[in-house]
């Protein structure tokens, strides 16, 4: 079989086993951290120990292999990353490249590439392609697929840019692709035009976030491209309650569509967006975290007749396809 990349190095697809295919370790400005944070709320030390802790639930509970796709504009910073794997051998994580935003790209890109200021090939192409072939940084750790994100702005130009870049690294080097997406605007739609027209497989695309809808036409509609419906929100229930997300997946599973799904929760050791107590986020969202799949929702969905086979064609058997090239 294949390999895959990993942050310890490349591991063969087939020992991936049950994946969660979208868990951030952390989530972080740095300009925020380095500003505002070393004295005050981030302490380096502790918060390596406390997602060190966390991530070693995930292989009590038989999940072996998360993909993280915190990318440029998440606060991707892969030497932190290197030293919490080396401490959890039992849990393979999986690095991303790409750029995340809802809107502008960073000032780095915005004079350089077609149709700005300077003109010429998206440098951001270039910079992905070097990640997943060469390498991020000079850590040695290569990335295995590609993120993105279209939110409520929809196709700024920004995002539009990406995307494209996206593809464009994808052509290069067949890395599989991850779209954040809003589902309240059905943003999965113009993903999946844009990035097919630009001759990306739609096989290797996951539309994140997908599973914040429980509009089964829409999402019949996105998995009948071939494209993977990403049920990654577990846990978020402001969002989309867990009830409601299990009824969805079971509908779907009952429909045949087993086979385009996957399933995480969008969790994280720690994430600043909402400020720097690590207790905020347990307050307003109290199942989100990495148990809740393997605690709560596996057996809600046993219970709502998906098969074991389901379970494992959706944790197993689709990730191990989407990362063989």
């Amino acid at each position: 079989m294949p390999a895959v990349e990993t942050v310890r190095g490349p591991v063969d697809v087939a020992a991936l086993g049950r994946t969660y295919m979208h868990e951030h370790v952390f989530c972080l400005s740095t300009e925020n951290v380095e500003n505002y944070g070393a004295g005050d709320w981030w302490d380096e030390e502790e918060k390596v120990a406390d997602a060190v802790a966390e991530l070693r639930e995930l292989p009590a509970r038989g999940i072996t292999t998360i993909a993280d796709p915190t990318v440029w504009g998440l606060g991707r910073y892969i030497p932190r990353i290197q030293r919490i794997a080396e401490q959890v051998p039992e849990l393979n994580i999986i690095a991303a490249t790409g750029l995340y935003t809802y809107n502008d790209l960073p000032f780095q890109f915005h004079y350089r590439g077609p149709g700005t200021l300077m003109e010429g090939p998206d440098p951001m192409i270039g910079d992905f392609v070097r990640d997943l072939t060469q390498g991020i940084a000079d850590t040695g750790v290569k990335a295995a697929f590609l993120k993105c994100a279209m939110d409520a702005p929809g196709l700024t130009p920004g995002v539009e840019r990406v995307l494209r870049a996206v593809a464009g690294a994808h052509r290069e080097t067949g890395a599989p692709v991850t779209v954040h997406t809003e589902s309240s605007s059905h943003a999965g739609r113009t993903v999946v035009e844009i990035l097919g027209k630009e001759g990306v497989d739609l096989s290797k695309v996951v539309i994140g976030h997908a599973g914040d809808s429980n509009d089964l036409d829409y999402l019949m509609e996105l998995a009948d491209t071939g494209a993977i419906l990403g049920m990654d929100r577990f846990g978020l229930d402001a969002i989309n309650s867990t009830a409601d997300r299990v009824r969805t997946v079971a509908a779907l599973c009952e429909r045949g569509y087993a086979d385009r799904m996957v399933l995480s929760h969008d969790a994280s050791c720690f994430i600043d967006w909402f400020g720097p107590d690590p207790a905020t986020v347990p307050a307003f969202a109290p199942n989100w975290n990495y148990r809740h799949i393997s605690d709560d929702v596996l057996p809600a969905l046993r219970e709502a007749g998906v098969p074991d086979a389901q379970i494992d064609q959706m944790l197993v058997a689709n990730p191990r396809r989407y990362f063989t090239r």
